[in-house]
């Protein structure tokens, strides 16, 4: 059974950085594709980037040169690091991987102004 298990959450103000991990048990990340979602209120959950598993990688357009997504084989963690958050990055990031079709709880990142 897959899990994915996020963390690294926050209140952070505007400017500031945050690095979100990805857990994963069940599958090995280094040959899945991961990814990080984002849901903020009101709104439809947003892809944020994508790593697959030759390594090439994915971007939003709204976080392109801010976020980078990377990760650990040896800890079979998948990272999000990112960096000059905006107000607007304020939501539930969630992982996912889509074989098998698998969401971790999300965490919350809120970004104050």
């Amino acid at each position: 059974q897959v899990h994915l298990v996020e963390s690294g959450g926050g209140l952070v103000q505007a400017g500031g950085s945050l690095r979100l991990s990805c857990a994963a048990s069940g599958i090995s990340v280094s040959i899945k594709a991961m990814g990080w979602y984002r849901q903020a209120p009101g709104k439809q959950r947003e892809l944020v980037a994508s790593i697959y598993s030759i390594g090439s990688t994915n971007y939003g357009d709204s976080v392109k040169g801010r976020f980078t997504i990377s990760r650990d084989n040896a800890k079979n963690t998948v990272y999000l690091q990112m960096n000059s958050l905006k107000p607007e990055d304020t939501a539930v990031y969630y992982c996912h991987t889509p074989w098998p079709d698998t969401w971790g709880q999300g965490t919350q990142v809120t970004v104050s102004s």
